[in-house]
């Protein structure tokens, strides 16, 4: 049973050959598609890639579609349009991008991989310090820190005290990012 049903990702489905420029709105928290139905209702060019998630609550089955880059929504247009976007009131800032050919063609393949059926998961990238936890599994809730070694990520855990620390391999899909 869907949340809420699926809306549209992508208007018109050819943005990908239009001459305006693409912009990025970075939006308040989870309003990427309220500002696509305003781009919607005003005719500005979006696209807003999203994936399925089935999740099971007291034995019910819910679907969502929930944005592959969360707080962003890629739009085409020109400057008036550009306005049009920004009072919405839910754009917290708009990116402006230098490398419009190479971003166009980093979403069109994201289009075409989406439309062959491929199963776009986001990766959070994670670099060497970063705080982290484990996010769910039997481990979940642990916290620690991303080191880098020959082998890929680990998760570094300290005991302050003693000064020493214990580095735990984990895949990368687990952790998530917490505040310091």
């Amino acid at each position: 049973m869907p949340l809420l049903e699926k809306e549209p990702e992508i208007v018109p489905e050819s943005i990908f050959d239009l001459g305006d420029r693409w912009r990025v709105a970075h939006v308040r928290s989870r309003q990427e598609k309220l500002l696509t139905r305003h781009l919607l209702k005003h005719g500005i060019a979006f696209y807003l890639p999203q994936m399925e998630k089935t999740t099971v609550r007291g034995g019910r089955r819910f679907t969502s579609y929930l944005p592959l880059f969360a707080g962003y929504v890629f739009f085409r247009c020109d400057a008036a349009a550009r306005q049009t976007a920004l009072r919405t009131n839910v754009v917290a800032r708009l990116i402006e991008v230098e490398e419009q050919a190479l971003l166009n063609e980093e979403l069109r393949q994201i289009r075409r991989l989406q439309l062959a059926g491929a199963s776009l998961v986001p990766v959070e990238e994670f670099v060497a310090g970063d705080a982290v936890r484990i996010a769910e599994g039997a481990f979940a809730g642990y916290q620690g820190e991303v080191v880098r070694s020959g082998r890929g990520d680990r998760l570094l855990v300290r005991v302050s005290l003693l000064r020493k620390a214990l580095a735990v391999e984990f895949p990368r899909a687990l952790l998530q990012r917490r505040r310091r």
